[in-house]
Parts: structure tokens; C-alpha cells; sequence
């Protein structure tokens, strides 16, 4: 019993000194010259169009590369592909390379001086420094979180039900919505959270190719590191604790929701 207790208090101690006592400071300090300042940094136009490109971003992120792990995923697990275990590194990849050298390799590709950067820039469209630039950098770095979650799910599931649609008819189609979605729906749901978590707290590959530009390509966690650099404190955990709750909102939605769809 004894055991037991020391383990979950060791658990829950190592778990506060991580996050909630990281997360307490930041709101204490947030708060700590009244809500006249938190309101006047969250309704600045830099911070306003910040929030709305992090959000922007996420949202372009995180159902393309939804798509793209279940695709991966049923590939891996369904399929009998040569090169397989290439594909699997592959997938990989991004938890490997550091954020920073996957932007400085978009600009080496898409920069003015690229190698397809010219073809773009010629045609009107800026990658680096831009919009675009920033949502291919953050679709790298969170590529692997959906297929990593529902690979698992697949195999534990197995083939039985899904051969047995096919028995009666149904098409693959109809099998997957009907029968492989279904099973797989929480492998899906973790991935997207994980997904959306490092789509909206990437900072590394982000700082490399936005540029920076405040109250254009400047993104909630850029703006945490150019407040406190400037030394406004509270524009910075102001920044700071938006991204924490939307963190936990997105966390409080999937258990919300949960429990609702298994019953």
C-alpha cells in the first residue's frame, strides 16, 4: 500500500513541478498588474493578428495532415508495399531533424534563390516569409503524430470485420466509413490533438521561415520570445497563456466528448 501511495505521489509531484506549476507562474505573473493590462496586450491589433494566423495555420494543418496519417496508416498496415520499412523512417523523420533545419531547408527549396523559389515568386506567390512558407514548415514538423496514433489501432483491430463487409457486399468505401473509421475514431482524435498542439506551439522551423514581421507573419509563440525580449512581460505571458488555454481547451473537448460517443 505504502508502495502504491509513494508512487502516486512521486507521479504527481513530478507531474506538478512540469506543468502545473509552470502553468500557475505564468498566469500569476499574467495577472499580477490586474486585468487593465491583460486586456489592452490581448486586444492589440499585433496580438489580434497573431492569435488569428496561429489559429489560421492550425486550421490548414491539421485536416491536411489528418488525411495524410490515415492515408499512411491504412497504407502501412493494409497494404503490402515494397519499401516499406523506408516509408516507416520517413514518417518518421520530423521527430529526427531539428525545426530549425527543416526551415532553413524550405528556404534553400522555396527562398528567392530556391530551387523552385523563382518559379513561384515569378508567378506572384511568396512561400518564404509568408503564410505558406509557415504552414509548410509546420505540416513537417507535425507529419507523424495522426499515423503514429492510428497505426496501432489498426493492427490491434485486425481484418475480420472489415473482410466480412467485403463478403456481403459492401465496397471499400462504404467498408471503411461503416467499419475501419469507426474502430480507428480515437487513434484519429489523439492524433489531432497532438497534431494541433505542435501546429500551434511550434516555434523552431516557424521562426526560420516567417520572418518575424510583427502584425503579419508573427505567430503567438514568436510573439511570447519578442515580448520578452522587449521586456513587456505582460504582453508576453499574456501570449503565453492564450496558448495554454487553447491547449486545454482542445484537451477539455476531446475527454468532454469522449465518454459521450462510447456510451
Amino acid at each position: 500500500m505504502f508502495t502504491k501511495l509513494g508512487l502516486r505521489f512521486a507521479a504527481l509531484a513530478y507531474l506538478a513541478l512540469l506543468l502545473i506549476v509552470p502553468v500557475g507562474i505564468i498566469g500569476a505573473h499574467t495577472f499580477s498588474g490586474g486585468l487593465g493590462p491583460v486586456w489592452d496586450s490581448l486586444t492589440v491589433p499585433d496580438a489580434v493578428k497573431a492569435l488569428e494566423l496561429t489559429l489560421e495555420i492550425a486550421i490548414i494543418v491539421v485536416p491536411l495532415n489528418t488525411v495524410f496519417g490515415i492515408t499512411m496508416a491504412i497504407l502501412m498496415v493494409r497494404r503490402e508495399l515494397p519499401g516499406k520499412a523506408l516509408l516507416s523512417a520517413l514518417i518518421d523523420l520530423p521527430f529526427a531533424v531539428s525545426p530549425v533545419i527543416v526551415g532553413f531547408t524550405l528556404i534553400l527549396v522555396y527562398g528567392q534563390q530556391g530551387w523552385f523559389g523563382s518559379f513561384f515568386v515569378d508567378r506572384g506567390y511568396q512561400i518564404i516569409f509568408s503564410t505558406p512558407g509557415m504552414v509548410l514548415a509546420t505540416m513537417f514538423v507535425s507529419l507523424p503524430f495522426v499515423a503514429r496514433e492510428v497505426i496501432p489501432v489498426l493492427r490491434e483491430i485486425g481484418t475480420e470485420q472489415e473482410q466480412a463487409a467485403a463478403t456481403l457486399g459492401a465496397r471499400s468505401h462504404q467498408t471503411f466509413r461503416r467499419v475501419t473509421l469507426p474502430a480507428i475514431r480515437w487513434g484519429i482524435v489523439y492524433g489531432v490533438v497532438l497534431t494541433t498542439a505542435r501546429s500551434i506551439g511550434e516555434y523552431g522551423a516557424v521562426a526560420v521561415v516567417s520572418g518575424n514581421v510583427i502584425g503579419q507573419t508573427q505567430t503567438l509563440t514568436l510573439r511570447v520570445s519578442q515580448e520578452y525580449q522587449n521586456f513587456d512581460h505582460t504582453a508576453a505571458y499574456t501570449a503565453a497563456l492564450e496558448l495554454a488555454v487553447i491547449a486545454l481547451v482542445t484537451l477539455f473537448l476531446m475527454n468532454l466528448f469522449h465518454p459521450r460517443k462510447d456510451r
